[in-house]
């Protein structure tokens, strides 16, 4: 989903620079009240980012788009530490891979984290609380968050691009035809995203479930969630 360099025109470009900057700013200033309260908390927050930098900068090129496929890691995160830390995280791994591995770019960073970060914390949010308040075990939630979070991202992507073509073709006929040029690849790792989340989560919860119970004392995620 990283959307290359000067792909975007300018005025979009700033127009999702300045939504996704209240967001962040935000967020940062959620995980560090965490963090001043529980030393552990930057320890599993920068295991977490590595993580997601790691998986993210695994780019494969979507022919005719100007964008990628690749898995996010976002759904992995929320169920352990809620999206704020999520937004952080993927908003420093966007910068850094712009900066310097030339995956993304600097004046589309503020689009790259409204799709990734926001569109992507938020979706897995909705599904896994959802999903765990109607009695889903935790391997399904888990599942359904990286699944969700891994599309709804690539569907922000190509809504984010779609806005940016502009001529005699319709909206939606654009919007579709970019949503279709990445399925071939973004089903397949969606779904093998859902099955890393569902991996790690559980993971965790089995041999080290003290983690998932300190984790649930910052209230970053609600009580019906866990």
């Amino acid at each position: 989903m990283h959307i290359a360099e000067g792909l975007l025109p300018l005025s979009q470009a700033t127009m999702w620079s300045l939504i996704s900057l209240p967001v962040v700013v935000y967020s940062f200033k959620k995980i560090s009240t965490a963090g001043a309260k529980d030393p552990f908390f930057k320890t599993i927050s920068a295991i977490l980012g590595a993580t997601v930098f790691i998986i993210s900068a695994m780019p494969i090129p979507v022919p005719l788009v100007g964008t990628c496929s690749h898995p996010t890691g976002i759904g992995m995160i929320v169920p352990l530490v809620g999206p704020w830390i999520a937004i952080v995280i993927s908003s420093v791994a966007l910068a850094l891979q712009a900066l310097f591995l030339a995956h993304g770019g600097i004046s589309t960073l503020g689009a790259n984290i409204f799709s990734m970060g926001i569109i992507g914390s938020f979706s897995a949010l909705l599904v896994f609380t959802a999903t765990r308040r109607i009695g889903a075990s935790l391997g399904i939630s888990t599942f359904l968050s990286g699944l969700t979070a891994d599309w709804c991202t690539y569907i922000g992507t190509a809504l984010i691009l779609s806005l940016s073509i502009t001529g005699d073709t319709s909206f939606l006929r654009v919007f579709l035809s970019i949503v279709i040029a990445f399925m071939p690849t973004q089903i397949p790792i969606g779904i093998l995203e859902g099955f890393m989340a569902m991996g790690a989560v559980q993971f965790i919860s089995k041999r080290r479930p003290d983690i998932i119970e300190h984790l649930g004392r910052l209230k970053l995620m609600p009580n019906f969630s866990r």
